[in-house]
């Protein structure tokens, strides 16, 4: 099937200029860890019927994990910083994502964990990060629950990349991923179900799965479309 894309959001995110898109950001994320959600992204548009047969790939007692979305401060607007998996991972390898991993016992909470992470993976230095709120958790067929934190991150930084966790970093303006225009419908079969996927695509990455899901979170919440 050909791909599709979103119909206009109820608020017009590329009408917006960067100072207007900071305090939407702000007013719209919530302050705090989000648990639950009023309608999980990963069930996309099946109907309530077909939910519960889905739902039963899904882990009971998943690890937890926390993921960092760094929005880089750049002086033509902000950016989101994204990593490309090492291609020898047993796991999601070659893959688009944000820096992030387990929540281990030594860590705070996801919070802590997302920034420990992201200094290990890519060397950014949580001093550079102004934590602005969270989107809600994410459950991962792979068996993870992943609290999204976003942060602003200062420009002036130097990555270090952990190539046997990651092969490359990248930035994609903000304003890209708000564009439904750029937001690719393509309907896929899972478990014998048909379900509805986003991709993506900037330059030669194709961004989909979790990454692409909260990215549409966050489109979703700042458009002020219902999850």
């Amino acid at each position: 099937m050909s791909p599709t894309l979103f119909q206009p959001a109820i608020c017009d995110l590329t009408a917006l200029d960067d100072g207007a898109l900071r305090l939407l950001l702000l007013a719209r994320l919530s302050a705090v860890p989000v648990a639950t959600t009023v309608a999980n992204w990963r069930y996309a548009g099946t109907a309530p019927a077909e939910r519960l047969k889905i739902s039963q790939f899904f882990p009971d007692h998943p690890v937890l994990a926390a993921v960092l979305i760094p929005l880089v401060e750049r002086q033509s607007g902000l950016s989101v910083l994204l990593t490309r998996r090492a291609g020898h991972l047993r796991h999601h390898a070659g893959q688009i994502s944000f820096p992030g991993g387990r929540i281990e016992s030594s860590d705070a909470d996801a919070l802590d964990a997302a920034l420990r992470e992201t200094e290990e993976e890519i060397g950014l230095s949580r001093t550079h990060v102004s934590i602005i709120g969270f989107l809600p958790d994410h459950l991962i067929i792979s068996g993870y629950r992943v609290t999204p934190v976003i942060g602003f991150v200062a420009p002036n930084f130097n990555l270090k990349i952990d190539t046997t966790e990651v092969a490359e970093s990248f930035e994609v303006p903000l304003a890209f991923f708000l564009d439904s225009r750029n937001h690719i419908k393509r309907m896929r079969t899972f478990e014998s179900q048909e379900l509805e996927f986003t991709e993506i695509r900037y330059g030669t990455h194709n961004i989909w799965g979790a990454t692409a899901g909260m990215l549409m979170t966050l489109y979703r919440i700042l458009s002020g479309v219902d999850l």
